[in-house]
């Protein structure tokens, strides 16, 4: 009997890099994934997979009987965390945040008889300062709280491809005018490729031993940059000095909500994370990634190198 595995979050980016790994790769057969989309199943953008053998289901987080539909006949289920952030505002109370979607993901994919569960958390502490954050905290918890199914928590590390988003609040790639970039702190993260997080994510999926069960790991580059260092190389390839100012979070709320006009529960949530930048949460030594991928003969591109592409 061989297993069967239920993947969400495909049309993603963290999902999409999973799924392209999988199939370039050849990491698990084609004819043994389900994909589970929220989208019609009939959408050009899976005519590929369904032409490799592979099924497409709806599936919806809003909607349990179509995740258990779509996980039925799955033994393996990759769960990637609701995209749904606002749930998360004004310090949503236990069970109404995101991890409202991943309890009945998880629900269902038990009542479905899915035999082991991979959640794809994020490279923050555990109990973390930081809003977005509470959502996978909880949704870990809830796990190791269950007898009836197997699971393992991959931390994924801070996106290399995200710095504009901790770098002020979503800098501009092209036109950012700002000289100063206000953020409610700093400090060393260990930002990661999204290419390089599917590919090892997709390793540990489709690993038969059990090395990885009941486990929680990270999963993140080996060098650490902070956002001072980020400036500094924006300063480079924009030709003109950027520099980071660090105030309090109650300044930082203000500045983004009154003078650049964003939404303030969104403000407010995101504004956390710089506490727990401060705390040293997203300084990660785990070498998981860095020994999965040079194993392969690969390393991960630089967040240096990253920051330059896509100023360019």
């Amino acid at each position: 009997m061989y297993d069967m595995y239920a993947l969400t979050g495909c049309s993603g980016k963290l999902g999409g890099a999973i799924l392209k790994a999988i199939l370039n790769y050849g990491l698990i057969p084609a004819d043994q994934l389900v994909i589970c989309t929220s989208s019609k199943p009939s959408d050009t953008q899976w005519d590929s997979v369904k032409s490799q053998g592979a099924q497409v289901r709806q599936s919806n987080y809003d909607d349990k009987p179509s995740m258990e539909s779509a996980y039925s006949g799955c033994t393996k289920l990759v769960l990637v965390s609701s995209p749904r952030i606002s749930m998360d505002f004004n310090n949503a109370p236990h069970g109404e945040g995101r991890e409202k979607h991943h309890f009945d993901a998880i629900d269902a994919a038990r009542k479905a008889g899915v035999d082991h569960i991979y959640y794809l958390s994020l490279a923050f502490g555990s109990d973390s300062k930081a809003g977005v954050m509470r959502a996978h905290n909880r949704t870990e918890e809830y796990l190791y709280g269950l007898k009836d199914v197997k699971f393992t928590v991959i931390r994924e590390g801070l996106y290399n491809e995200s710095w504009p988003l901790y770098f002020g609040n979503y800098f501009k790639l092209k036109d950012d005018p700002r000289k100063e970039v206000v953020v409610a702190g700093d400090g060393p993260i260990n930002w990661t490729p999204i290419r390089d997080l599917g590919y090892t994510t997709a390793l540990v999926v489709a690993d038969s031993s059990s090395k990885y069960e009941g486990k929680t790991f990270n999963l993140s580059a080996p060098t650490a940059t902070t956002l001072a260092e980020i400036a500094e190389i924006v300063s480079e390839v924009k030709g003109t000095q950027v520099s980071l100012k660090v105030v309090s979070r109650e300044e930082y709320v203000r500045y983004y909500v009154e003078d650049m006009g964003m939404e303030r529960g969104n403000v407010e949530w995101w504004s956390t994370s710089y506490d727990a930048l401060k705390s040293n949460e997203c300084h990660v030594t785990d070498s998981t990634l860095s020994d999965l991928l040079s194993k392969r003969g690969c390393k991960p591109r630089s967040i240096q190198e990253t920051v330059r592409a896509m100023l360019a």
